[in-house]
């Protein structure tokens, strides 16, 4: 049976895009269906940032400090090419103020957790790509609320303050939880660690269908401009971040989780952080994001799965 439901929790993890696909367009057409979620996008995200701090261990960390050149290398692509690019297709394709904020907090967000398992599929270097989410996220605390006031603030004004607090409540203070619950009760956490991936997959697809739901009607009358955004968006973070990697000269399997992490952000911290502090209306680039990135992420570690080169079968497997 354990075996089965593994097998089970893979497949959904592995396909996870055409589920937010068909959540979102189910959101559209009926949003009744999944607006119960949205007054607890904040606790979901919440449950994510645990189940990421769970396959983590304090020791993990001597991996930043021993080796910290590709993670310096790895934060500078994260958090300079994604908001810049942000920066330029709003101003490009003259965005109004709320959804131009909504695209300048994905590109500030850090990389999303989906960016392990599509590693892992693309037969990347799981380690690193772990090791970067993680780092990405604690730096986050500081650098996303600056990057927000010093990119956003040209549309909407920015309370630095009050983003610093809530990136502290739904991402630092549930991953330093789950990393204490990594050690004391190491054998639990262990035991949950093939199931927590399919865990975060169903929460992501939830999320992001609530705040569709929500936004239904705005996201029809949007028009073409932020469906444009977001892809371009998206496909410049997996391009920059792979020509990044062959620029400083990394392996094949370390390029592959640079190009995955860059182009794989944290949208829904984006949406949340959105419906928080500003309006629906801005929550709409990152609940777009969460569907165009799982699905364009799929086909693209699939794609490296069925290419040579990589790491046919990845040292440290952590899935979140």
């Amino acid at each position: 049976m354990s075996v089965s439901l593994s097998s089970l929790c893979n497949s959904f993890t592995r396909y996870m895009g055409f589920f937010i696909l068909g959540c979102s367009a189910l959101a559209l057409w009926h949003p009744g269906i999944f607006l119960w979620v949205v007054p607890y996008v904040t606790p979901l995200l919440g449950c994510i940032m645990f189940g990421m701090g769970m396959t983590l261990r304090l020791q993990d960390f001597t991996y930043v400090f021993s080796r910290p050149r590709p993670l310096l290398l790895g934060l500078t692509a994260q958090f300079v090419f994604m908001p810049l690019v942000a920066f330029g297709l709003c101003k490009l394709l003259n965005l109004s103020p709320e959804l131009a904020m909504g695209v300048i907090l994905v590109g500030t967000a850090p990389g999303g957790t989906a960016s392990n398992v599509l590693t892992f599929i693309a037969r990347g270097d799981v380690p690193y790509s772990v090791a970067l989410t993680a780092l990405a996220t604690f730096v986050s605390l500081g650098l996303m609320p600056f990057l927000t006031w010093i990119l956003g603030g040209v549309w909407v004004p920015v309370d630095m303050v009050a983003l610093f607090f809530s990136i502290l409540k739904i991402v630092i203070l549930p991953v330093a939880l789950g990393i204490a619950a990594h050690r004391y009760c190491e054998g639990l956490c262990v035991r949950a660690l093939p199931y927590l991936p399919a865990a975060s997959a169903l929460t992501i697809i939830l999320v992001v269908a609530g705040i569709i739901a929500i936004n239904a009607t705005n996201i029809l009358n949007t028009g073409a401009r932020v469906f444009a955004a977001v892809i371009c968006h998206n496909l410049f973070g997996l391009g920059l971040g792979y020509a990044a990697a062959t620029f400083w000269k990394f392996n094949e399997s370390r390029r592959r989780a640079l190009c995955l992490e860059i182009g794989t952000q944290n949208s829904g911290l984006a949406s949340a952080l959105a419906l928080a502090h500003f309006s629906p209306t801005s929550a709409i680039a990152g609940a777009l994001f969460s569907v165009w990135q799982n699905i364009s992420g799929a086909l693209l570690a699939n794609w490296f799965h069925n290419r040579q080169g990589g790491t046919a079968r990845p040292s440290v497997i952590n899935l979140m």
